[in-house]
């Protein structure tokens, strides 16, 4: 819960402003500013402050604690012209809150927490328990020294300027070591604990079973990322109170899934209870990886519960991103996200310069020119099973006419892949026209490089017969000049001759044009690969110089 305190008119303006949009995060704190301060300081985990910055120090300096604990803190000023991340700022979520704060309010977002203002990911931000000398390691990055990775584990990272030698150390493991003088410790989630029971197994025992193993095994609880069992055994209460107390989800699978792994150690017991010759090795192999502790037995007598340890490889991740028509205020802030996390970035030589400026130091960028999407795709798939966290960039939706199917066709699911939305060609045009789409619609490309004209032909003609809005990409090259032509004698053959056809160029970049014109009257020698022609059905209409198409018929058979 985010805690809204105000101490004036213009201040309470504001935080109702954000009560409103965040109806069920946010909790407004009235009466005496100390008094709302200090219960707001006490039962939210950040705080949004409509005070100068010097009064919040003073009101939550005594309240300070611990910077793993305290909640965040954000001050806007009285005109709601920033958002300052005053306290808190990783590890209490204050830098992202005075971002989104900023984005609700109109305001400018202040964080001077050294990485984020130098472009670097924090050591305390990556999503997994860092221990050691994280402070003097996230120095010397921010210092240019020379940080020396040591990834005993694959996990993927965002960019991080390491070196292969230096006096300092990132160490990325899952076992059980204490970081060394100038060292800093990432632990991924990489350890699974398969786990069987019998009825009624005390918690205790279920426990002292699972810690030992990783005790014992050399490995670090703060690695562990799941305890898995079988269904059968989902309920169980000694295997459901474990997995609250060691923090992680357990997971089930049914006797039929683990009775298809091969395990080193069968045994006709858990077959005859639950239909699988093994649980714990089972369900800790299932999902593939290195088994690191063989089924072992708890210490009571009898024995009430087994378990087994796997270390599963590092998953690499490959996000295919859609940078929207160009524009930089149409690129998502999801997209934006996505950019900065990527340790690698895949895309066409073109597209790469328009992002360039918002990647992290130390981003590995690998472009390439016009007529290579199979094997950018390829690369990119390549890279993420290597481990790294790689995104595949294309314009406008990364799904439409873009690198998300070549992406997909080449993945397997050996590796996590995200997608992350943007704004088509077609919807960027469709604003800057008017209303086009207001109806059913659909985009044809007239490029016969990857689909044969005569398929292409048979959609135009389903198109003209359905009556639908057409949007043409990719209508017209130097060496491909009479597709477009064609496609319009098909609709021409259906729709009246002043049907309004919209024609825009390079939307929404700094060279845009757009005009509006006729079925009849469009010269498609004036268009080329830049541009977007949208054709209307027999509804649509120029209406004080935009076009429009209804959402229904009424208006259609009112105007015959």
């Amino acid at each position: 819960m985010i805690g809204l305190i105000s101490a004036t008119a213009a201040g309470a303006a504001a935080r109702d402003r954000l009560a409103a949009a965040w109806p069920d995060r946010t909790r407004v704190y009235e009466g005496s500013v100390p008094d709302a301060v200090r219960a707001a300081f006490a039962e939210c985990e950040r705080l949004v402050c409509f005070l100068a910055t010097g009064a919040v120090v003073r009101l939550v300096a005594p309240l300070l604690r611990d910077k793993a604990s305290d909640p965040g803190v954000v001050c806007v000023d009285e005109g709601g012209r920033f958002a300052v991340s005053l306290v808190g700022g990783h590890g209490g979520g204050a830098n992202e809150l005075a971002r989104a704060v900023a984005e609700v309010l109109g305001a400018e977002p202040v964080v001077t927490t050294a990485t984020d203002a130098a472009g670097l990911p924090g050591l305390d931000t990556l999503g997994l328990p860092v221990e050691g000398e994280v402070a003097a390691v996230s120095r010397a990055l921010l210092d240019g020294a020379a940080v020396a990775l040591r990834a005993e584990v694959s996990w993927p990272l965002p960019p991080l300027p390491v070196t292969g030698e230096g006096p300092y150390t990132l160490r990325v493991t899952d076992r059980l070591v204490e970081p060394g003088e100038r060292e800093a410790v990432l632990r991924p989630p990489t350890l699974v604990v398969g786990v069987g029971a019998s009825r009624g197994a005390p918690v205790d025992e279920v426990l002292d079973l699972v810690e030992g193993a990783l005790r014992e095994a050399g490995l670090s609880e703060a690695s562990l990322a799941e305890l898995a069992t079988v269904d059968a055994k989902a309920g169980e209460p000694g295997i459901v109170e474990a997995a609250r107390r060691l923090g992680v989800p357990l997971v089930t699978y049914t006797a039929g899934e683990l009775a298809r792994v091969e395990v080193p150690n069968p045994s006709e017991a858990p077959l005859a209870a639950v239909g699988t010759p093994s649980v714990a090795e089972a369900a800790a192999l299932v999902g593939g990886g290195e088994l690191l502790v063989p089924k072992r037995k708890s210490a009571g007598r009898p024995a009430t519960a087994t378990c087994a340890v796997v270390r599963r490889p590092g998953r690499g991740r490959l996000a295919v991103v859609g940078l929207g028509p160009g524009a930089r205020d149409l690129l998502t802030p999801r997209a934006k996200d996505e950019l900065r996390r990527a340790s690698v970035l895949v895309g066409l030589d073109q597209y790469v310069d328009q992002i360039r400026d918002l990647l992290r130091p130390g981003t590995r960028v690998l472009e390439s020119g016009l007529g290579a999407e199979e094997e950018r795709a390829r690369t990119a798939v390549a890279e993420a099973r290597r481990g790294q966290a790689v995104a595949l960039i294309g314009s406008g939706d990364a799904g439409v006419y873009a690198m998300a199917s070549p992406a997909l066709a080449e993945a397997s699911d050996d590796i996590d892949v995200i997608g992350v939305p943007g704004v088509t060609a077609a919807l960027a045009a469709g604003a800057i026209l008017g209303a086009p789409l207001g109806h059913d619609h659909v985009s044809i490309s007239l490029s016969d490089l990857h689909t044969p004209w005569e398929v292409i032909e048979r959609r135009v003609r389903a198109a003209a017969e359905a009556d639908i809005v057409v949007t043409f990409y990719n209508p017209r090259s130097r060496g491909r000049d009479w597709q477009l032509p064609k496609a319009l004698a098909i609709l021409a053959g259906h729709r009246d001759p002043a049907t309004p056809v919209g024609v825009v160029r390079n939307a929404s970049r700094p060279d845009e044009s757009s005009r509006l014109t006729t079925l009849a009257a469009l010269d498609p020698a004036t268009v080329d690969m830049m541009t977007v022609v949208t054709v209307g059905n027999t509804a649509t209409r120029e209406i004080a110089g935009r076009m429009v198409t209804p959402r229904g018929y009424r208006w259609q058979e009112e105007t015959r």
